[in-house]
């Protein structure tokens, strides 16, 4: 379980005093809000672009500490944990799939996805391979991702992301360069390792949740 407990990061600050001054709605499902985010459920949050969608991804897979309010996982302050807590919890509990991907360009497709799978070896070889043959990345799993199109990165990205056990999925705008078949090949995929694990998934979009069937959607505004 994840809550957010009346959370405003510090760049809004500004923006929501301005906007509050001029008497204009600021209200939020997720900002100075009291959020809770359950496992087992698939939750939609949109907002417009440059509205902090990816900023709230950050705060709670802890690369920002920059905010007011608190967060927590599993009833502890997110505040009080150090690296070495930071790196169990995301090699276990939470995983994630960039909108900038945050791939190594200089190593191969193959090479991305079983860094991450070595950690856990949550996958065989043959699992991964058959993932990358659902999104028609097999044959090209051995070039640098730095050779390969963006929309192939990203399919690279998702299947590093599921490369792992984890209690929520987090994913910032993952299928941006991809067509509609692949973006419903990728979203089976997903809701596939979802399901298995028994675990929540939190998408942030411009409002649409695509094949992903979120239970809840919630707004962000500024």
């Amino acid at each position: 379980m994840i809550m957010l407990k009346n959370v405003l990061p510090h760049p809004l600050k500004e923006s929501f005093s301005i906007a509050q001054a001029n008497s204009e709605d600021v209200s939020s499902d997720i900002w100075q809000s009291d959020i809770t985010f359950e496992k087992g459920n698939r939750y939609l949050i949109s907002a417009p672009s440059g509205k902090g969608k990816s900023t709230f991804l950050h705060l709670m897979y802890g690369l920002r500490r920059d905010y007011q309010g608190d967060i927590f996982i599993d009833n502890q302050s997110v505040k009080q944990f150090k690296l070495n807590d930071w790196a169990k919890i995301r090699q276990r509990r939470l995983s994630i799939i960039f909108q900038d991907l945050r791939l190594f360009l200089d190593q191969s497709g193959w090479e991305n996805i079983t860094i991450k799978n070595e950690l856990s070896q949550h996958k065989t070889p043959a699992d991964i391979q058959i993932m990358a043959q659902r999104l028609g990345i097999e044959n090209i799993l051995n070039q640098s991702c730095g050779t390969m199109s963006y929309g192939q990165r990203q399919r690279v990205a998702i299947i590093r992301a599921l490369c792992q056990p984890f209690d929520f999925l987090l994913l910032d705008e993952p299928f941006s360069h991809l067509d509609d078949q692949n973006i419903r090949n990728a979203c089976e995929l997903i809701l596939q390792e979802v399901q298995q694990q028994n675990a929540g998934l939190i998408l942030v979009s411009l409002g649409d949740d695509y094949y992903l069937n979120c239970d809840k959607h919630l707004i962000k505004k500024l």
